[in-house]
């Protein structure tokens, strides 16, 4: 039988959910008999349960009607189910334990605590499993969670709003909005995307930022990361308020990373001054700089995003894309 247009179904539900699973990844399933679609399944919200099980949940209702034994079905999965304990119970002991037969996979899970472990109990267990079924798809569809696996360390992005000048902001410490609305909506769209958003003491203070997805979509807000060695930091800043914070003091970047690294956290988006984020930069530890520029001026009294000689092509990134907003144009460099 051909399985890709299940499970190119199966990708497709799972997207659904891609801001309420972070940090997990999206995972879609299917119970499928000759040809016949019993039950759909997806990992829904982060901590909940995983896709198998809901299409297991679901297909049990029909038990009886469409089908009569679990061993008639082939289930489709995105992800190769796991097989330990986490926020949930093995999905792979699930699969067993409800007689299912087969299993179609889309990709192996990348985490050392998973990968290929899924397969194996459910292969010493009686079941036929097939593989990298779509596999590029569901890497494409989980890019920050398969990058930290692949790559040993989180993805990280920097975010910029810059003049047509290249200044972040005045000298004199009063506030300006450097971009249009509509960047700044986007900006929304884009911290929903990531599983932590990163900034600095200096920006913390003078700008008092909230630094949360305001979407109109429901999302699992990243959480926040303080850099800052200072004792009395006030908690009544906006960046505190309704979020999971985590103050680090160290200043290494390298450790920094490091440490995040260890968390369930795939991605980082970096919302900082430009001392923190030249830091980030010149620690070669970038992979993706999103510039948001305005055609508008802020003049002599501003502060640079970069010495005069520096550009984001001297990092080793190069443009990807380029497109307008508005008046503004949003830049995505990438690592070379």
């Amino acid at each position: 039988m051909n399985y890709i247009k299940y499970m190119k179904r199966a990708i497709s539900n799972a997207d659904a959910f891609k801001f309420t699973a972070k940090p997990n990844p999206v995972v879609g399933a299917l119970l499928i008999k000759d040809n016949q679609i019993i039950s759909q399944g997806e990992h829904e919200i982060f901590g909940s349960c995983h896709a198998e099980i809901n299409a297991i949940a679901k297909a049990k209702k029909e038990l009886g009607k469409t089908f009569n034994s679990f061993d008639e079905l082939t289930l489709i999965c995105t992800l190769e189910p796991c097989s330990h304990h986490g926020k949930t119970g093995p999905c792979s002991d699930a699969i067993i334990k409800a007689g299912i037969k087969k299993v179609v996979i889309g990709s192996k899970d990348p985490n050392p605590l998973v990968s290929g472990k899924g397969i194996k109990k459910l292969i010493d267990n009686g079941v036929m499993v097939e593989f990298d079924i779509c596999a590029n798809e569901v890497k494409k569809q989980n890019k920050h969670f398969f990058f930290k696996h692949e790559n040993k360390k989180p993805y990280i992005a920097v975010k910029i709003a810059s003049s047509a000048d290249g200044k972040s902001h005045k000298k004199n410490g009063e506030r300006i909005f450097i971009t249009s609305n509509e960047s700044r909506e986007d900006v929304q769209i884009l911290r929903a995307d990531y599983d932590s958003i990163l900034t600095g003491g200096n920006t913390l203070l003078a700008d008092n930022p909230q630094m949360n997805a305001r979407v109109k979509f429901p999302v699992n807000q990243a959480k926040k990361i303080l850099l800052s060695n200072k004792d009395n930091i006030s908690y009544d800043y906006k960046f505190f308020q309704e979020a999971d914070v985590e103050i680090i003091k160290e200043r290494n970047i390298h450790k920094i990373v490091s440490q995040i690294q260890k968390s369930p956290i795939n991605s980082i988006l970096v919302e900082a001054g430009p001392k923190l984020v030249n830091a980030f930069l010149i620690s070669n530890l970038v992979d993706e700089v999103i510039i948001y520029k305005s055609p508008n001026k802020v003049g002599d009294d501003g502060v640079n995003w970069f010495d005069e000689e520096t550009t984001v092509e001297n990092f080793g990134f190069t443009l990807e894309s380029s497109y307008k907003i508005e008046s503004d144009i949003k830049q995505i460099y990438k690592k070379c």
